[in-house]
């Protein structure tokens, strides 16, 4: 199973498109697989036949898990497992490393219960196998997946078809998630109380704390991640305070927010000091001469992703825009690919876009930096002009923070590329 972002632990295997004894070329997709944030093809990693299918269609597994063998010694036309008695004598395993002992682990999923949940009663036709996407749509809105018509290979239903049964009713909520008074019920102000007559709570009675429940497993694969580059870098944060003026002008006249503008002269800082354009792994410092860019893409409550511009040096603000908005937009759909959040050499982060002021976010292990973009703020500064005269003006101000591991770098470099971003920001010109 291979690994789609760093919050992504496992997948679901949504069909096989070829079986035991199938010829496949290097490249050619061999299956379907679906996961929280990607639905994607996985391709063969190499010719030969197909020998062994370890992970059943319908089966979620951890990433690292092996799906299936392929015997590259096998030739076109040769008798197979299926005619020949004889064993592979090589294999090659799907895209990633194998689980400890190379036995597949299957991982209970709520996914799987949803699938019973949706497959037709004993008696009836075949039980139909729906990704993880597909079911968490179906449940979100009472679609009854058994009365949808699929459009995929043998009738598969397709998250299309599922948004094609909400464009069709109107986008109205399915009557098995509707609350009996939904029509009829006032909503609940924050400053008002949760309780309500007759539902059974006692306000002067014993306060009973909610029953808990576990971390999702890309909450868990978060952690890991995050904690594991804790541990691993001797990371440090500096902040500095930007003027704006001039990108707010700019994002105006090319109708663009100030991200790929701040993201533009980043990568102008990146190029000037290439040693934060780069990777820690071990003792081993790999300085990139491309700018593959990390964006970080908020999900809500199902975490985060950083798909990659990759190439971004070449990119003018109006098309790192483009695709900052298509990696977004597919981020947020799941169809990403495994190769749209892979490789990155340097990240930003911007959760000033909800408000927020000062963070210390923390690094992309193996990169060595990453920048977080807090909130653009209009505050009195003090302002200096042509004659030397200072003076008190509303400028829209940034807090731009930087957090690098000093394993790689020290602190006066890491000041230098902030004063280099500032500069950058600060003489915008179109």
């Amino acid at each position: 199973m291979p690994q789609m972002g760093v919050s992504v632990a496992e997948g679901t295997v949504v069909e096989w498109r070829k079986q035991p004894g199938d010829w496949v070329q290097a490249d050619e997709t061999i299956c379907e697989i679906s996961t929280d944030k990607i639905d994607t093809e996985v391709p063969a990693p190499a010719a030969g036949r197909l020998a062994e299918v370890l992970v059943a269609v319908g089966a979620t597994v951890d990433v690292g898990v092996t799906l299936a063998r392929i015997a590259t010694d096998a030739r076109p036309g040769e008798p197979h497992s299926s005619e020949d008695d004889a064993p592979p004598a090589a294999t090659a395993s799907a895209p990633a490393a194998s689980s400890p002992a190379g036995v597949p682990r299957v991982a209970p999923s709520a996914a799987s219960d949803r699938e019973r949940r949706h497959s037709p009663a004993a008696g009836g036709s075949a039980a139909r196998r729906y990704s993880p996407v597909v079911q968490r749509i179906a449940d979100e809105h009472g679609v009854d997946l058994a009365e949808v018509q699929g459009t995929g290979r043998e009738g598969r239903v397709q998250k299309k078809d599922v948004m094609a049964v909400l464009a069709a009713r109107g986008g109205r909520i399915g009557s098995a998630t509707r609350a009996p008074d939904a029509d009829t019920a006032e909503p609940v102000l924050h400053i008002e109380s949760p309780y309500r007559p007759g539902a059974g709570a006692s306000v002067s009675g014993p306060y009973t704390p909610p029953e808990g429940r576990p971390l999702s497993r890309m909450r868990q694969a978060i952690g890991v991640h995050m904690k594991q580059s804790q541990v691993t870098a001797a990371t440090c944060t500096t902040w500095i305070e930007v003027d704006v003026s001039r990108i707010e002008i700019a994002r105006k006249k090319l109708a663009i927010t100030a991200l790929p503008l701040i993201a533009r002269c980043t990568i102008g800082a990146l190029v000037e000091f290439p040693l934060l354009n780069a990777w820690l792994e071990h003792d081993v410092h790999t300085v990139h001469e491309q700018v593959n860019l990390g964006i970080a893409v908020a999900l809500g409550e199902d975490g985060l992703i950083v798909p990659v511009v990759r190439g971004a040096q070449d990119l003018s603000p109006e098309g790192l825009s483009r695709r900052i908005r298509d990696l977004a937009r597919r981020a947020r759909s799941r169809q990403l690919s495994p190769d749209d959040v892979h490789g990155a050499t340097f990240t930003i982060t911007n959760p000033g876009q909800f408000g927020s002021m000062m963070a210390t976010p923390v690094i992309a292990q193996p990169q060595v930096a990453i920048l977080d973009v807090e909130a653009i703020v209009k505050r009195p500064v003090v302002v200096t002009d042509q004659f030397g005269d200072d003076a008190i003006a509303i400028r829209p101000m940034v807090i731009l923070g930087l957090s690098w591991d000093h394993r790689a770098l020290d602190g006066a470099l890491a000041a230098r590329f902030l004063a280099s971003v500032k500069k950058r920001v600060e003489s915008y010109e179109l």
